[in-house]
């Protein structure tokens, strides 16, 4: 499963521009890579992980602006069609079931 943080946050003033850089960093610690500038992924277990890390996004909202999560599966996230510089990319392939040994 993946999840998708995607946010529109005022930059109009300093302490909403110092709120808005602290928001992408606490993504980038809870392990989301940036896929556009207010567009952020990350690939979750499952349904459980999904509600645990919205639970710890919504702890961490900044005090202005719009966040959203989107949530679905690996099938749907292969299916994305990505466009860079007018040419089609590959399709990314979902990550492989880690094995604990």
């Amino acid at each position: 499963m993946w999840i998708i943080c995607m946010f529109d946050l005022p930059v109009d003033t300093k302490p909403n521009r110092h709120a808005a850089t602290k928001f992408r960093e606490f993504l980038l610690d809870e392990g989301f890579e940036m896929s556009q500038f207010s567009v952020y992924a990350r690939f979750c277990s499952g349904k459980e992980q999904f509600e645990t890390l919205s639970g710890r996004i919504e702890r961490g909202l900044p005090p202005e602006g719009d966040v959203h999560l989107l949530g679905f599966t690996d099938r749907q996230y292969e299916n994305i069609v990505r466009f860079s510089s007018q040419r089609r990319l590959r399709r990314k392939k979902s990550p492989g079931q880690l094995a604990l040994f």
